[in-house]
Protein backbone atom coordinates (compact mmCIF):
# COMPACT_ATOMS: atom_id res chain seq x y z
CA UNK A 1 0.00 0.00 0.00
CA UNK A 2 1.36 3.41 -0.96
CA UNK A 3 1.42 6.02 1.79
CA UNK A 4 0.92 9.59 0.65
CA UNK A 5 0.16 13.04 1.97
CA UNK A 6 -2.61 15.55 2.13
CA UNK A 7 -1.38 18.56 0.15
CA UNK A 8 -1.66 20.99 3.04
CA UNK A 9 1.97 20.93 4.08
CA UNK A 10 2.53 24.67 4.03
CA UNK A 11 -0.10 27.33 4.78
CA UNK A 12 -1.16 29.75 2.06
CA UNK A 13 0.79 27.87 -0.61
CA UNK A 14 -0.20 26.66 -4.07
CA UNK A 15 -0.71 23.07 -5.20
CA UNK A 16 2.66 23.22 -6.94
CA UNK A 17 4.42 24.35 -3.78
CA UNK A 18 2.77 21.54 -1.81
CA UNK A 19 3.86 19.00 -4.44
CA UNK A 20 7.41 20.30 -4.34
CA UNK A 21 7.54 19.89 -0.55
CA UNK A 22 6.00 16.41 -0.71
CA UNK A 23 8.62 15.34 -3.23
CA UNK A 24 11.42 16.77 -1.09
CA UNK A 25 10.21 14.61 1.79
CA UNK A 26 10.27 11.49 -0.38
CA UNK A 27 6.55 10.95 -0.94
CA UNK A 28 5.34 9.80 -4.34
CA UNK A 29 1.54 9.97 -3.99
CA UNK A 30 -0.94 12.51 -2.64
CA UNK A 31 -4.64 13.32 -2.62
CA UNK A 32 -6.05 16.11 -4.69
CA UNK A 33 -6.83 17.66 -1.36
CA UNK A 34 -9.12 20.59 -2.03
CA UNK A 35 -11.42 21.16 -4.98
CA UNK A 36 -13.72 24.00 -5.91
CA UNK A 37 -16.57 24.09 -8.39
CA UNK A 38 -15.37 27.06 -10.41
CA UNK A 39 -12.60 29.60 -10.07
CA UNK A 40 -10.96 30.30 -6.72
CA UNK A 41 -9.53 33.76 -6.06
CA UNK A 42 -6.94 32.47 -3.57
CA UNK A 43 -6.16 29.49 -5.80
CA UNK A 44 -5.60 31.75 -8.80
CA UNK A 45 -3.28 33.92 -6.72
CA UNK A 46 -1.31 30.89 -5.54
CA UNK A 47 -2.34 31.22 -1.89
CA UNK A 48 -4.44 28.05 -1.65
CA UNK A 49 -3.78 24.42 -2.64
CA UNK A 50 -7.14 24.12 -4.39
CA UNK A 51 -7.92 22.55 -7.76
CA UNK A 52 -10.81 23.78 -9.87
CA UNK A 53 -13.14 21.03 -11.07
CA UNK A 54 -13.55 23.16 -14.21
CA UNK A 55 -9.81 22.90 -14.89
CA UNK A 56 -8.48 20.62 -17.62
CA UNK A 57 -7.76 17.53 -15.50
CA UNK A 58 -4.80 16.61 -17.68
CA UNK A 59 -3.08 19.87 -16.74
CA UNK A 60 -3.41 18.85 -13.11
CA UNK A 61 -2.08 15.39 -13.90
CA UNK A 62 0.92 16.92 -15.68
CA UNK A 63 1.61 19.13 -12.67
CA UNK A 64 1.67 16.09 -10.40
CA UNK A 65 3.88 14.22 -12.87
CA UNK A 66 6.34 17.16 -12.91
CA UNK A 67 7.18 16.27 -9.31
CA UNK A 68 6.94 12.50 -9.72
CA UNK A 69 3.78 12.27 -7.62
CA UNK A 70 0.71 10.20 -8.41
CA UNK A 71 -2.69 11.70 -7.52
CA UNK A 72 -4.40 9.01 -5.45
CA UNK A 73 -7.91 10.40 -4.83
CA UNK A 74 -10.03 13.45 -5.48
CA UNK A 75 -11.47 14.90 -2.27
CA UNK A 76 -15.00 16.19 -2.77
CA UNK A 77 -16.09 16.75 0.82
CA UNK A 78 -19.67 17.93 0.67
CA UNK A 79 -22.41 19.15 2.98
CA UNK A 80 -24.76 16.26 2.30
CA UNK A 81 -27.05 17.08 5.24
CA UNK A 82 -27.62 20.67 4.20
CA UNK A 83 -30.59 21.74 2.05
CA UNK A 84 -29.78 21.73 -1.65
CA UNK A 85 -28.21 25.05 -2.57
CA UNK A 86 -25.85 26.10 -5.39
CA UNK A 87 -23.73 27.79 -2.73
CA UNK A 88 -23.14 24.52 -0.84
CA UNK A 89 -20.72 21.89 -2.12
CA UNK A 90 -22.99 18.95 -2.96
CA UNK A 91 -24.30 16.69 -5.70
CA UNK A 92 -23.23 18.79 -8.68
CA UNK A 93 -19.66 19.09 -7.40
CA UNK A 94 -19.40 15.37 -6.66
CA UNK A 95 -20.51 14.65 -10.22
CA UNK A 96 -17.86 17.04 -11.53
CA UNK A 97 -15.28 15.31 -9.34
CA UNK A 98 -16.26 11.91 -10.78
CA UNK A 99 -15.75 13.13 -14.35
CA UNK A 100 -12.50 14.87 -13.38
CA UNK A 101 -11.10 11.76 -11.69
CA UNK A 102 -12.12 9.37 -14.46
CA UNK A 103 -10.49 11.51 -17.14
CA UNK A 104 -7.02 11.03 -15.63
CA UNK A 105 -7.34 7.53 -14.24
CA UNK A 106 -8.11 8.29 -10.59
CA UNK A 107 -10.51 5.64 -9.32
CA UNK A 108 -11.65 7.12 -5.97
CA UNK A 109 -13.59 10.26 -5.09
CA UNK A 110 -14.02 10.94 -1.37
CA UNK A 111 -17.03 12.72 0.09
CA UNK A 112 -18.93 12.94 3.36
CA UNK A 113 -21.92 14.35 5.21
CA UNK A 114 -20.04 16.86 7.44
CA UNK A 115 -21.58 18.06 10.68
CA UNK A 116 -24.91 19.86 10.23
CA UNK A 117 -24.45 23.62 10.15
CA UNK A 118 -27.86 25.14 9.41
CA UNK A 119 -30.83 25.03 11.79
CA UNK A 120 -32.68 23.02 9.14
CA UNK A 121 -29.95 20.36 8.96
CA UNK A 122 -29.70 20.22 12.75
CA UNK A 123 -33.44 19.55 12.98
CA UNK A 124 -33.34 16.39 10.84
CA UNK A 125 -34.21 13.06 12.41
CA UNK A 126 -31.86 10.13 11.94
CA UNK A 127 -34.05 8.61 9.21
CA UNK A 128 -34.24 11.95 7.44
CA UNK A 129 -30.46 12.29 7.58
CA UNK A 130 -30.00 8.89 5.94
CA UNK A 131 -32.60 9.69 3.29
CA UNK A 132 -31.23 13.10 2.34
CA UNK A 133 -27.69 11.73 2.08
CA UNK A 134 -28.81 8.84 -0.09
CA UNK A 135 -30.91 11.14 -2.28
CA UNK A 136 -27.97 13.48 -2.90
CA UNK A 137 -25.69 10.52 -3.70
CA UNK A 138 -28.09 8.58 -5.91
CA UNK A 139 -27.11 10.10 -9.25
CA UNK A 140 -23.37 10.53 -8.49
CA UNK A 141 -23.11 6.87 -7.48
CA UNK A 142 -24.77 5.73 -10.72
CA UNK A 143 -22.50 8.03 -12.71
CA UNK A 144 -19.44 6.74 -10.86
CA UNK A 145 -20.28 3.19 -11.89
CA UNK A 146 -20.48 4.23 -15.54
CA UNK A 147 -17.13 6.03 -15.30
CA UNK A 148 -15.35 3.20 -13.45
CA UNK A 149 -14.94 5.30 -10.31
CA UNK A 150 -15.85 4.61 -6.68
CA UNK A 151 -17.34 7.23 -4.40
CA UNK A 152 -15.98 6.70 -0.90
CA UNK A 153 -17.78 7.91 2.23
CA UNK A 154 -15.40 9.18 4.90
CA UNK A 155 -16.29 9.30 8.61
CA UNK A 156 -16.75 13.02 9.14
CA UNK A 157 -20.30 13.58 10.39
CA UNK A 158 -23.18 12.18 12.44
CA UNK A 159 -24.06 9.49 9.91
CA UNK A 160 -20.64 8.53 8.55
CA UNK A 161 -19.04 8.43 12.01
CA UNK A 162 -21.14 5.37 12.85
CA UNK A 163 -21.15 1.86 11.47
CA UNK A 164 -24.96 1.82 11.45
CA UNK A 165 -25.14 5.15 9.65
CA UNK A 166 -22.78 4.08 6.90
CA UNK A 167 -24.56 0.76 6.47
CA UNK A 168 -28.00 2.40 6.35
CA UNK A 169 -26.85 4.74 3.56
CA UNK A 170 -25.41 1.77 1.67
CA UNK A 171 -28.67 -0.15 2.12
CA UNK A 172 -30.84 2.83 1.05
CA UNK A 173 -28.83 3.06 -2.18
CA UNK A 174 -28.99 -0.70 -2.79
CA UNK A 175 -25.36 -1.45 -1.82
CA UNK A 176 -23.88 -0.49 -5.20
CA UNK A 177 -20.37 -1.61 -6.06
CA UNK A 178 -19.43 2.00 -6.88
CA UNK A 179 -19.96 3.13 -3.27
CA UNK A 180 -17.27 2.40 -0.71
CA UNK A 181 -15.56 3.70 2.42
CA UNK A 182 -12.55 5.89 3.04
CA UNK A 183 -11.66 4.89 6.59
CA UNK A 184 -10.41 7.79 8.69
CA UNK A 185 -8.87 6.38 11.86
CA UNK A 186 -9.01 9.68 13.73
CA UNK A 187 -12.44 10.90 12.67
CA UNK A 188 -14.17 7.57 13.30
CA UNK A 189 -12.61 7.29 16.78
CA UNK A 190 -13.39 10.91 17.64
CA UNK A 191 -16.99 10.47 16.53
CA UNK A 192 -17.36 7.61 18.99
CA UNK A 193 -16.86 4.58 16.76
CA UNK A 194 -14.20 1.90 17.12
CA UNK A 195 -12.06 2.22 13.97
CA UNK A 196 -10.91 -1.40 14.30
CA UNK A 197 -14.52 -2.61 14.29
CA UNK A 198 -15.35 -0.24 11.43
CA UNK A 199 -12.43 -1.74 9.50
CA UNK A 200 -13.75 -5.25 10.17
CA UNK A 201 -17.33 -4.46 9.16
CA UNK A 202 -16.43 -2.60 5.95
CA UNK A 203 -13.22 -4.48 5.14
CA UNK A 204 -14.34 -5.29 1.59
CA UNK A 205 -15.62 -1.76 0.95
CA UNK A 206 -12.59 0.21 2.19
CA UNK A 207 -10.57 1.47 -0.78
CA UNK A 208 -8.55 4.24 0.88
CA UNK A 209 -7.46 5.22 4.39
CA UNK A 210 -6.76 8.53 6.09
CA UNK A 211 -4.33 7.87 8.95
CA UNK A 212 -4.51 9.93 12.15
CA UNK A 213 -3.63 9.24 15.78
CA UNK A 214 -4.81 11.47 18.63
CA UNK A 215 -3.55 12.27 22.09
CA UNK A 216 -5.32 11.28 25.31
CA UNK A 217 -6.62 14.84 25.78
CA UNK A 218 -9.09 14.15 22.96
CA UNK A 219 -10.81 11.33 24.87
CA UNK A 220 -13.20 13.68 26.70
CA UNK A 221 -14.35 15.02 23.32
CA UNK A 222 -15.26 11.63 21.82
CA UNK A 223 -18.81 11.54 20.52
CA UNK A 224 -19.10 15.33 20.49
CA UNK A 225 -17.00 16.30 17.44
CA UNK A 226 -17.21 15.21 13.82
CA UNK A 227 -13.67 15.19 12.51
CA UNK A 228 -10.59 17.11 13.56
CA UNK A 229 -8.90 17.85 10.26
CA UNK A 230 -5.37 16.78 11.16
CA UNK A 231 -3.41 15.22 13.96
CA UNK A 232 -0.17 16.73 15.20
CA UNK A 233 1.53 13.58 16.49
CA UNK A 234 3.10 10.58 14.81
CA UNK A 235 1.12 7.40 14.36
CA UNK A 236 1.62 5.14 17.36
CA UNK A 237 2.12 8.03 19.79
CA UNK A 238 -1.57 8.41 20.63
CA UNK A 239 -4.50 6.44 22.00
CA UNK A 240 -6.03 5.09 18.76
CA UNK A 241 -5.45 1.42 17.96
CA UNK A 242 -3.65 1.98 14.66
CA UNK A 243 -2.02 -1.45 14.95
CA UNK A 244 -5.45 -3.06 15.21
CA UNK A 245 -6.64 -1.30 12.06
CA UNK A 246 -3.50 -2.40 10.24
CA UNK A 247 -4.02 -6.00 11.34
CA UNK A 248 -7.49 -5.98 9.76
CA UNK A 249 -6.57 -4.20 6.53
CA UNK A 250 -2.94 -5.05 5.78
CA UNK A 251 -3.84 -7.90 3.42
CA UNK A 252 -6.59 -5.96 1.61
CA UNK A 253 -6.16 -4.78 -1.95
CA UNK A 254 -5.92 -1.07 -1.08
CA UNK A 255 -3.65 0.81 -3.46
CA UNK A 256 -3.00 3.95 -1.44
CA UNK A 257 -3.56 5.78 1.82
CA UNK A 258 -2.90 9.25 3.18
CA UNK A 259 -1.29 10.72 6.28
CA UNK A 260 -3.55 13.45 7.70
CA UNK A 261 -0.81 14.80 9.91
CA UNK A 262 0.76 18.23 10.15
CA UNK A 263 4.03 19.04 11.80
CA UNK A 264 7.73 18.51 11.35
CA UNK A 265 8.99 16.19 8.63
CA UNK A 266 10.25 13.80 11.32
CA UNK A 267 6.66 13.18 12.47
CA UNK A 268 5.62 12.25 8.95
CA UNK A 269 8.56 9.96 8.25
CA UNK A 270 8.18 8.28 11.64
CA UNK A 271 4.52 7.65 10.86
CA UNK A 272 5.45 5.94 7.60
CA UNK A 273 7.96 3.75 9.45
CA UNK A 274 5.31 2.85 12.04
CA UNK A 275 2.85 1.77 9.33
CA UNK A 276 5.54 -0.34 7.65
CA UNK A 277 6.29 -2.01 11.00
CA UNK A 278 2.55 -2.73 11.31
CA UNK A 279 2.62 -4.55 7.98
CA UNK A 280 1.23 -1.82 5.71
Amino acid sequence: MNIGLFLLIEPFASVEKQLQRAREMGFDCADITDTNAGGSMLGTAGFSPTVSLDENPFEVKRLFEKYGITPSTVCAHAGLLEPSNPGVYGTAEIMKAVRFAAAIGITEVITTDTDPRSPWAKSLSYDEQVFIMAEKLHTPVKMAEDFGVSILLEPHGPITDTIKGLQDVFDRLGNPDSLGVNLDTGNSWLGGADPVEMARVFRDKIHHIHWKDLEAEWETKRGTLYGCGFSTIALGDGVIDIQGVCDVLKDCDIASSTLEIIGEEEILTRSVSYLRECGI
